[in-house]
């Protein structure tokens, strides 16, 4: 099985394709398959013509990631389904601070990722829902100059602003699902605590790695 560390390597730089870049362009009535479609070729555009993120420039990543990109995704359902049923067992404290952390890890490995986009584009599938649904699935694949096409699917809730992904799925295994054996097996060992002292104990970790490039 491909391991965590390389799976999400892929997941995060495919998943930069197939998210918004303009907070506008989130309509709460557009259609997920529609929104995912119209923008892909914006992020694609981002990603390889800044020098400076090319160039591994992190400070000038992370504010992409944190500004244009996370507002997109359910953060907090995104940790509640990782956790399971641990997550009612977890004071509001808890939760807040676990959210908290699980968040600041995605933003840390979204932006060491994002220079790796050189020449993917993106084909999608026809979406299998029905106007009153409040929940669906956008499919799609990566297809890259070398190698096999790279399946690529999105979950999505709509919100009252627009539709949020949830969980996403590269080369047949979920974010959540992933994450979740990893959790679980921290809690067993050391609670809800210590899988919030996990994850930021890692964030401390990453947040003092030196960076290829920093701004000017």
């Amino acid at each position: 099985m491909t391991s965590i560390k390389n799976l999400f390597a892929q997941f995060l730089v495919l998943t930069l394709v197939g998210l918004t870049l303009n907070a506008p362009a989130m309509a709460a009535d557009e259609a997920p398959d529609a929104m995912v479609k119209r923008i892909s070729q914006e992020i694609l555009d981002l990603a390889k013509n800044d020098k400076e993120i090319q160039a591994g420039n992190q400070k000038r990543v992370y504010d992409m990631v944190e500004s244009k990109i996370l507002p997109y995704i359910d953060f907090q359902r995104m940790t509640s389904l990782a956790a399971g049923k641990n997550w009612r067992d977890a004071t509001p404290d808890q939760q807040q601070q676990l959210t908290k952390e699980f968040r600041t890890l995605l933003v840390f490995t979204y932006s060491g990722a994002i220079s790796q986009i050189k020449d993917q584009r993106v084909e999608f599938k026809p979406m299998r829902s029905a106007p009153e649904d409040t929940e669906v699935e956008v499919r799609s694949q990566v297809i890259q100059s070398r190698g096999d096409p790279i399946q690529l699917n999105y979950r999505l809730a709509k919100s009252a602003t627009g539709w949020k992904i949830y969980d996403i799925n590269v080369l047949g295994a979920w974010l959540v699902e992933t994450y979740k054996g990893t959790f679980t097996e921290t809690i067993s060992k050391s609670g809800i605590d210590g899988l919030i002292k996990t994850l930021s104990d890692k964030n401390k970790k990453l947040a003092a790695a030196p960076s290829k490039s920093t701004s000017k």
